[in-house]
C-alpha cells in the first residue's frame, strides 16, 4: 500500500498550469513523481454543454437530441461544444505538435459521436426502435467525451514535460462488451507500473453497473473509490479549489472560519445530504468498508495537509464542526386527517416525488401532517403537487419557500447545541419555522425564512463554533493555512458554489487573482 488514488474536479482541471505547479509536478523529482493514480473530470463547463447545465437546466447536446421538438438543434450544439473544447486545447498547449495531437484525438471522438447520433436518429425514425431504450447509453457516451479529452491532454502534457504518464481510458470507446467496474479497472491497469508511470484515468468508466444510472454525474468519485479499493491504495485524495471549512468565509468572515483538520464519514454524509459533497455517499461507502482514509485538499495549496476523513475517528468532545445549509428549499406540507393511524400513508407522496426526480433534503411528520423539505426545479415540484392533489382531493397541500441551516459535528450530544441554537437565533431576531433533531446527534437542522439565511449562518457560527476552542487537528490546519497563504505562489480565486458554503476556503479568498486562459476559453 504505497500509492494514492487522487481525483481532480472540473474547475481545478481548467487551471492547467497551476495544477502542474502544485498537484501534478510541483517540486517533485524522480521517484517522488510516481506511485499516484489520477482520476480526472472534464474541464469546467464541458459536461454541462454535452448533457445539460447542472444548475440552470439549460439543455446541452443530450437534452436537445432527446427532445423531439428540437429537431436538429443538437447538431449546432455539438458544433459549438466541439469549438469550445478545441479552444481549450489551444489554451493548454503552446507546442504546435502537441496541440495537433490533442486536436486529432478530440476530433476523432467528436466525429464518432456525431456519426452515432445521426445513425441513432435515423434508426429511431422507424417504429420498431425507441429512443428511450438508448437514452442512458447515449448519455454515458456524451459524458465520457469530456473526461477522455482532459485525461488524454493531461497525459500528453506531462510526457511533453519529461514526466512519464499513461492515458488510461475507461470510457469503452470502440470496445467490446462491458465488464464489471472492478474488472474494467484491473484490465486497464494490468500493465501499468505505478512506480515509474503516472496513470491519468478518465473519471467516467463504461461498465455493466451503468454508473450514470445510479450516480448520474457523481460517477467520477465512484471511479475514484473503486480504483482505490481494487488497487489497495493507502489513501484516496480529492483535490478541490477550496478547503473543508467551518462555514462560508464570505458570510462569516475569513478570520472567523476554521479549516477542518479531521473528521469522519458520518459528517461527510451529512454534507452530502445538503448537496455539499466532500465525496459521493456511495463512493464513501467503499472507502469506509475498505478502511481507506480520504483526504480533501485544496489543489492550489500543496503544502497544506487538508482534511482527513476516516471511519474510526470519534469526537474528542461534543461540539459543532460546521455550520452550513441550503437556500431555496421548498417545504412541501401534506395535511390530511384521514392519514391518522394509517401505516405507510406517505408511500404515494414518496413515489410521486421520486417520479419527478425531486431531491428530498429532510422530512418531518406528526399524526396528520407530513412535510418534506425539497430541493429541485419548481416545475417538477408543481407536477408532483398536482398529481397528489388529484389522488387525495381531501388533503390540504401547501408549498412554501424556506431555507435550511444545519449545525453538524461528529458528536453534538451534551454540547447544549439545541439550547444554544434557540438562544442565539432569538438574540439575532430570527424566529425558527421548524427544528429537525435526531437522537443520533450528528446534526441539527433549523428551518428559517429564506431571507434570514445569511444572518442565521453568521449568528450560529459565532454562537456554536467561534465560542469553542479549536481541536488540535483544526489548529494545525489553521496554522498551515496561514503559512500557505503567506508563502505559496498566488493562485486564481475560485468562488465556491453557494451550495458548497461549508467547504469554501478562507485562505483562497485572501489570495491574489491572475488571468487563466483556460477558464477564459470556456467562457
Amino acid at each position: 500500500m504505497t500509492h494514492t488514488v487522487e481525483k481532480i474536479g472540473g474547475t481545478s482541471m481548467s487551471r492547467t498550469q497551476e495544477l502542474l505547479d502544485t498537484v501534478l509536478i510541483g517540486t517533485r523529482q524522480g521517484a517522488a513523481l510516481y506511485n499516484r493514480i489520477f482520476v480526472v473530470s472534464a474541464y469546467a463547463g464541458v459536461t454541462d454543454a454535452l448533457l445539460e447545465h447542472k444548475k440552470s437546466g439549460t439543455p446541452g447536446v443530450y437534452a436537445l437530441f432527446t427532445d423531439p421538438g428540437r429537431g436538429s438543434d443538437w447538431q449546432e450544439a455539438l458544433d459549438e461544444t466541439g469549438a469550445k473544447m478545441l479552444a481549450l486545447n489551444a489554451a493548454i498547449f503552446t507546442d504546435p505538435e502537441a496541440r495537433a495531437t490533442a486536436d486529432r484525438f478530440l476530433t476523432e471522438r467528436l466525429d464518432g459521436v456525431r456519426s452515432c447520433l445521426s445513425d441513432l436518429g435515423r434508426l429511431c425514425s422507424f417504429g420498431h426502435f425507441q429512443l428511450a431504450e438508448h437514452m442512458l447509453t447515449l448519455r454515458e457516451m456524451l459524458a465520457s467525451l469530456g473526461e477522455a479529452q482532459s485525461a488524454f491532454n493531461t497525459a500528453l502534457l506531462l510526457n511533453s514535460l519529461g514526466v512519464k504518464a499513461r492515458f488510461v481510458d475507461l470510457t469503452g470507446w470502440c470496445g467490446g462488451a462491458p465488464l464489471s467496474l472492478d474488472e474494467t479497472i484491473r484490465a486497464a491497469l494490468q500493465d501499468v507500473d505505478l512506480t515509474r508511470e503516472l496513470a491519468i484515468v478518465t473519471g467516467y468508466a463504461q461498465c455493466r453497473e451503468k454508473l450514470m444510472k445510479s450516480y448520474d454525474r457523481g460517477y467520477s468519485e465512484v471511479t475514484l473509490s473503486r480504483m482505490a479499493v481494487v488497487t489497495g491504495a493507502r489513501e484516496a485524495v480529492i483535490h478541490k479549489e477550496f478547503h473543508l471549512s467551518s462555514a462560508d468565509p464570505r458570510l462569516v468572515g475569513t478570520d472567523a472560519v476554521r479549516v477542518i483538520g479531521e473528521t469522519n464519514y458520518d459528517v461527510a454524509d451529512q454534507l452530502s445530504n445538503l448537496g455539499m459533497e466532500a465525496i459521493h455517499p456511495s463512493a464513501a461507502k467503499g472507502l469506509r468498508q475498505a478502511g481507506i482514509p480520504l483526504r480533501v485538499k485544496n489543489a492550489f495549496e500543496p503544502a497544506h495537509q487538508g482534511t482527513v476523513i476516516r471511519a474510526d475517528l470519534a469526537a474528542e468532545a461534543p461540539r459543532v464542526d460546521i455550520v452550513t445549509g441550503l437556500r431555496g428549499v421548498f417545504a412541501f406540507e401534506f395535511h390530511d386527517p384521514d392519514m391518522v393511524g394509517v401505516k405507510g400513508y406517505d408511500a404515494a407522496i414518496l413515489a410521486a416525488l421520486n417520479r419527478h426526480k425531486v431531491w428530498i433534503v429532510s422530512k418531518a411528520s406528526n399524526a396528520n401532517t407530513i412535510t418534506h423539505y425539497l430541493k429541485g426545479a419548481m416545475q417538477a415540484i408543481r407536477q408532483a403537487e398536482a398529481e397528489l392533489a388529484e389522488a387525495y382531493p381531501a388533503a390540504a397541500i401547501r408549498l412554501r419557500k424556506v431555507a435550511l441551516v444545519s449545525a453538524i459535528g461528529r458528536d453534538l450530544g451534551g454540547a447544549g447545541v439545541l439550547r444554544t441554537t434557540l438562544q442565539t437565533l432569538h438574540a439575532a431576531g430570527i424566529e425558527p419555522l421548524g427544528l429537525l433533531d435526531q437522537m443520533r446527534r450528528v446534526d441539527l437542522q433549523v428551518i428559517v425564512e429564506d431571507a434570514d439565511y445569511d444572518q442565521a449562518i453568521r449568528a450560529l457560527h459565532q454562537g456554536l463554533v467561534e465560542t469553542t476552542p479549536a481541536r488540535d487537528a483544526d489548529r494545525d490546519a489553521a496554522r498551515d493555512s496561514g503559512r500557505d497563504a503567506a508563502s505559496a505562489p498566488a493562485a486564481k480565486e475560485t468562488a465556491a458554489d453557494p451550495q458548497s458554503s461549508a467547504q469554501t476556503t478562507a485562505t483562497t479568498a485572501q489570495r491574489a487573482t491572475r488571468a487563466d486562459p483556460v477558464l477564459d476559453a470556456v467562457a
